[in-house]
């Protein structure tokens, strides 16, 4: 069975540093996106972020291209990542919609060390 853990900007130093320790797992990270209103795929930059963010302590030279990418997105990002958080799209949108502290809690890097594993439909610390 695989092991889901689950990750974002705010813990993924402690989330790489997790998978770091385990190099016999194989890891795949998917961003998570939303759906707009008709049910499409809405992509969200601040999600390539966070998996880039997880990832760019860990991509080496097998990792795949789309792993770079989201590396080097978050690397392109890092140094303004508030003003970035607040300027792309669903940042706007939630500030529009009162929630710009959410937003800044939400760009904050590496201010938890907690990895929450998926075990039995719930997660939890690991």
């Amino acid at each position: 069975m695989p092991t889901v853990v689950a990750a974002c900007l705010r813990n993924a130093s402690a989330v790489s540093a997790w998978l770091a320790a385990r190099p016999e797992l194989v890891v795949a990270v998917v961003p998570a996106g939303e759906r707009w209103p008709d049910g499409g795929l809405r992509p969200a930059v601040e999600d390539l972020w966070g998996a880039g963010a997880v990832l760019s302590t860990l991509v080496g030279g097998g990792a795949s291209p789309e792993a770079r990418v989201a590396a080097a997105a978050f690397d392109a990002v890092r140094p303004s990542l508030d003003a970035e958080m607040r300027a792309c799209a669903s940042g706007r949108e939630l500030t529009a919609m009162g929630f710009a502290d959410d937003v800044a809690v939400a760009s904050e890097l590496d201010t938890s060390t907690v990895v929450p594993i998926l075990v039995d439909g719930v997660f939890r610390a690991g």
